[in-house]
């Protein structure tokens, strides 16, 4: 059986999405990162990276959010939560999915994290690296809105829900306490409302024990 090693709003939020959207029998495994279980030895032999979600199944191993939603959408192609291979779609499936991870969620971690990047001396340049992070996640953000309106449709590749919409929407909601939340763009405030209508996001979140408003 699938496990998904997992602590609620954090990257296992999209895997834990598309596994309620597969319907497969799967397992949730909490790692309390309140606790440092993250960092213990036996969590390291898992990802030696120490950080949350890893996907379990028989003898695979696999962390990286983005890795996870690809072999979940690969291994589970009767969901439809990625475009045929080879085609057009994909590609730009391929493209959005390497966006949100490397460009929005990066910029994302040096808000929450800056004093990884700065000496501990110096808390006023992590304050400062902190501020230039979040004024670019607001042009980052601005750019998935534009591309929500150009497109014209319900969803990121227009009319097909797919793995980017469980990815986008666990983004977007980690700008919630920013000074320019997401949800106050005006295409991004009514897609994430369609996105955390679907039962699958409805049964993620509230396995997961969160409160609402939930962007």
């Amino acid at each position: 059986m699938i496990q998904l090693h997992y602590f609620p709003s954090t990257a296992s939020m999209a895997p834990h999405v598309l596994l309620e959207e597969i319907g497969a029998p799967f397992q949730l495994v909490l790692v309390d990162r309140t606790q440092g279980v993250h960092k213990t030895q036996q969590y390291l032999q898992l990802n030696p990276n120490g950080l949350i979600p890893v996907l379990t199944e028989g003898d695979l191993v696999l962390y990286e959010s983005a890795a996870i939603c690809l072999y979940l959408c690969d291994s589970h192609p009767e969901a439809a939560l990625a475009p045929a291979l080879g085609s057009p779609e994909r590609a730009h499936f391929y493209k959005w999915l390497m966006w949100l991870t490397n460009t929005l969620q990066a910029t994302l971690s040096i808000c929450f994290y800056p004093e990884r990047w700065m000496n501990a001396s110096n808390p006023a340049g992590a304050a400062e690296l902190r501020s230039h992070a979040e004024a670019r996640v607001n042009v980052l953000l601005d750019q998935l809105d534009s591309e929500l309106a150009f497109n014209k449709g319900p969803w990121l590749l227009g009319n097909q829900y797919t793995a980017l919409d469980a990815y986008a929407m666990m983004l977007c909601r980690w700008t919630r306490s920013f000074g320019r939340p997401a949800r106050n763009r005006a295409q991004l405030g009514p897609y994430l409302q369609r996105v955390l209508a679907r039962p699958a996001v409805v049964r993620a979140f509230n396995a997961e024990g969160l409160a609402q408003p939930w962007v």
